[in-house]
């Protein structure tokens, strides 16, 4: 009995990384932060972005002075111009939510920064999703087989407790 309290602990406990999301806060630019790059290099946001693996829920943190962000479209990012951006701020700290996978384009707000390199590309991933398994060649004349109902962790989780609630109402977790 106890073996199974330490199992029903254990996927209890496994569940859990389901229901948590965890986020980062990067910082665009490391400490130089959003500027003109220095060093003249036109890529220089781009390669930042790119040793970073960005994830939905994430934030970009654009420290600056003088200065704004925008995010803007593929086309706007690549005249480094817009009149109307999807977002602008000009209040020296912005924290920017990437809500959503795929690209995002950034560019400065003050003329002449954009094309200087102050512009930025992130790609955001999918989020992980565990996908079942293809099935593979079957050579079963049943159309039962490999077929299972998609379950949440929650409902397994659920379904669990009760198979072992049938048998005992004492459930001690142990941490």
């Amino acid at each position: 009995m106890e073996s199974s309290k330490l199992l029903l602990s254990f996927l209890l406990l496994s569940t859990f990384k389901f229901f948590f999301v965890t986020c980062t806060k990067f910082e665009v630019g490391g400490t130089n932060g959003w500027e003109v790059p220095k060093n003249k290099n036109q890529q220089f946001y781009n390669q930042w972005a790119s040793q970073n693996r960005f994830n939905v829920n994430d934030t970009v943190y654009f420290k600056y002075k003088k200065d704004s962000v925008m995010e803007v479209t593929e086309e706007e990012y690549g005249n480094c111009h817009s009149t109307h951006p999807l977002f602008f701020s000009n209040n020296g700290e912005t924290v920017f939510k990437l809500y959503r996978p795929g690209f995002f384009f950034f560019i400065s707000g003050v003329a002449g920064h954009c094309q200087r390199g102050q512009k930025m590309i992130i790609k955001v991933l999918e989020p992980e999703i565990a996908n079942p398994p293809q099935a593979q060649n079957q050579k079963h004349n049943s159309s039962a087989l490999g077929i299972m109902p998609a379950y949440s962790p929650t409902i397994l989780l659920l379904m669990i407790l009760s198979v072992f609630g049938a048998f005992s109402f004492q459930f001690s977790l142990i941490i």
